[in-house]
């Protein structure tokens, strides 16, 4: 039976459900002209939520439910960033949403939910505690994809994401029951003992496979990337920035726990299919980006080689390579909110702004825009002070420290060929002539004005000042 103190543990958690129930039933009983109070307070919920994670984070890490559940520094982290992703979702979402008659609770209760399954997810302390986190996170995502209920392409994306996502959700399962058969345990901390400990290894490397699989579809890794272009594309931009952003922190504590924390020692297996998992994942993506006329379709396929460049700080299954992965991925998680806010906030109701030809003469247009897209770009493309700069530094380093130096030289030379297509967006905004009938400026909501210029000016901030960031994100895996 669960103890007060297993419900302290996870007061976060049970605090979002029931707020997320009570923001459900107030949409319920709400005229649609009182809507807006509903996005306030979906931001106010997620707010006090940080602020929980935050104070009530013990010095040492605990554990709740018989270990199901472990409330750590890595989860915290994650949390957080999680958290003010979501928030930044939120904000940037509104007058997209009101512009196209999408402004429906359902949007604010579906991402909250979504949080929760992140939540558990990465504090999972179980497989089966990580199966069920995974579940309500790809639930909701599947029910906001398909958000748009006129739009064919949203209904198809959503389709599609499904078909491939139970499909991905089984081969894990799959995966964890071979592992399950081999060890006898579910408990990640016992799973770590028993691995070495087995009398059927070749079940245990077997399941390894698997789940693997499941890791590399839920980062959108190559070869298991086919629903994002089309998920990223079909979607309400409102919700392909959620999708690009938050889940991305989750997939990589969701590698943590199970690579990390639960076949750490089986690392001399999975380092290896973890490298092949980064080349392909930099070549598919930063070749076919090369191609893209459509915005949306370009940051997927630079979403597919950013996982690439995560995998390979993954790949020194050591502190260094996670704190440098867990460094990656939220600096990924900040540039994609920012890369995905713009977009959204030069579209207007009837004009998407999801063509790169869309940005031409954007510098005579809207100067400050240009200016916040090209910083946008330059941290995509890790050109330095930015953020993007050191998270690629930091995994490169991270490689060649584990004797993978031949996969750091790999990763340089796709950050190279990955330039040109950053750079192209950058060109059509100063260097071309606007398009007579496309008028493009940014949304005159001075919410989404504000948050997302401190957003993309904390791109540059971070990139200056990036060390105390990399030193939390090392301190929770000291030990």
């Amino acid at each position: 039976m669960p103890n007060l103190n297993d419900i302290l543990i996870l007061l976060p958690e049970f605090y979002l459900v029931a707020a997320a129930c009570l923001l459900l039933l107030l949409d319920a009983f709400m005229k649609p002209e009182q809507r807006p109070m509903l996005h306030w307070l979906s931001i106010g919920v997620l707010l006090v939520a940080i602020y929980l994670v935050i104070t009530g984070q013990p010095s040492q890490p605990v554990s709740a439910f018989g270990g199901m559940f472990i409330r750590d520094g890595v989860a915290e982290i994650l949390k957080v960033f999680a958290l003010l992703s979501t928030v930044l979702v939120f904000v940037y979402a509104k007058p997209y949403l009101m512009d196209r008659k999408l402004f429906v609770g359902e949007f604010y209760t579906l991402t909250i939910f979504a949080v929760i399954g992140i939540m558990l997810l990465v504090s999972a302390g179980n497989l089966i505690m990580v199966y069920l986190g995974l579940e309500l996170l790809t639930l909701s995502s599947y029910a906001l994809v398909a958000l748009n209920r006129d739009s064919r392409l949203s209904s198809e994306a959503a389709i599609k994401y499904f078909v491939l996502g139970a499909l991905a959700s089984g081969m894990l399962l799959y995966g964890m029951s071979m592992v399950y058969g081999a060890t006898k345990t579910l408990d990640l901390s016992h799973l770590h003992m028993a691995a070495t400990q087995t009398a059927m290894p070749h079940l245990l490397v077997f399941g390894l496979i698997f789940m693997i699989v499941g890791i590399g579809f839920k980062l959108g890794a190559a070869p298991f990337h086919m629903w994002i272009p089309d998920v990223y594309q079909g979607s309400p931009t409102a919700v392909t920035i959620f999708i690009g952003s938050a889940p991305k922190l989750a997939a990589f504590g969701m590698a943590y726990r199970l690579l990390g924390t639960g076949l750490g020692d089986l690392a001399n297996h999975w380092q290896l299919m973890l490298a092949c998992l980064a080349v392909l994942s930099l070549a598919i993506g930063n070749i076919v980006a090369l191609v893209q006329s459509n915005l949306k379709r370009l940051l997927a396929y630079s979403t597919i080689s950013h996982m690439g460049y995560l995998l390979v700080g993954l790949v020194n299954a050591g502190p260094e390579g996670y704190a440098a992965g867990l460094f990656y991925a939220i600096s990924y998680a900040l540039t994609g909110a920012a890369a995905f806010g713009v977009i959204l906030a030069l579209a207007r109701a009837g004009f998407e702004c999801e063509e790169i030809d869309d940005l031409k003469g954007l510098n005579q247009r809207s100067p400050w825009a240009a200016f916040l897209m090209m910083l946008v770009m330059f941290s995509l493309a890790g050109v330095p002070p930015l953020f993007g700069f050191f998270g690629k530094l930091l995994v490169f380093q991270a490689a060649i420290h584990a004797g993978f130096m031949w996969l750091a030289i790999v990763g340089a030379v796709f950050a190279i060929i990955g330039l040109y297509y950053y750079l192209r967006v950058v060109k059509v905004m100063y260097f071309d002539k606007p398009v007579e009938g496309a008028e493009v400026h940014l949304q005159k909501d001075m919410s989404v004005r504000l948050v997302l210029s401190l957003n993309v000016l904390a791109l540059l901030v971070l990139g200056i000042v990036w060390g105390p960031l990399f030193g939390w994100c090392q301190s929770v895996f000291v030990g």
